[in-house]
């Protein structure tokens, strides 16, 4: 397995995110090639994919991006195939992404996800994740 950074657009990367999504969300939207160049042409987001056997079994957004206090990053829709999981592709993947973000001069790497997913919880906490205490808002603005 490796872990590449998607630079270039291809149908296949499109084909095999619009495969993952759906089992991040129960209602998501089918990535189009605008919106994924969107993606892989900012210098703000980093697409990072699982790759084995010339299939995508996983991937993650990196987001990185300067506020006055300083250069921040977040992993974002990080997903691996059902058949796949407990084989080290998440972490293969966070590991990766914390590294881009070092590298790129971010002083932290926040992620969210759900309490429920407890194998998810369990993984960010062995790679040194703390859980913080705060609250999400969230407002839809349309």
């Amino acid at each position: 397995m490796s872990i590449i950074e998607i630079k270039n657009y291809a149908d296949a990367v499109r084909d095999a995110l619009n495969d993952l999504l759906p089992q991040l969300s129960s209602s998501p939207e089918r990535l189009t090639e605008d919106e994924l160049l969107e993606i892989i042409q900012s210098d703000k987001t980093h697409l990072l994919m699982a790759e084995e056997d010339d299939r995508y079994i996983g991937s993650l957004t990196l987001v990185v991006f300067r506020i006055p206090s300083g250069t921040r990053a977040r992993i974002e829709d990080l997903v691996v195939q059902e058949t796949a999981r407990g084989s080290g592709v998440g972490r293969s993947l966070v590991q990766k992404a914390i590294e881009m973000a070092d590298a790129l001069g971010a002083e932290a790497v926040d992620l969210t996800t759900h309490p429920s997913r407890e194998a998810a919880n369990a993984l960010y906490k062995k790679l040194g994740f703390v859980r913080r205490e705060t609250h999400v808002y969230r407002r839809k603005v349309s």
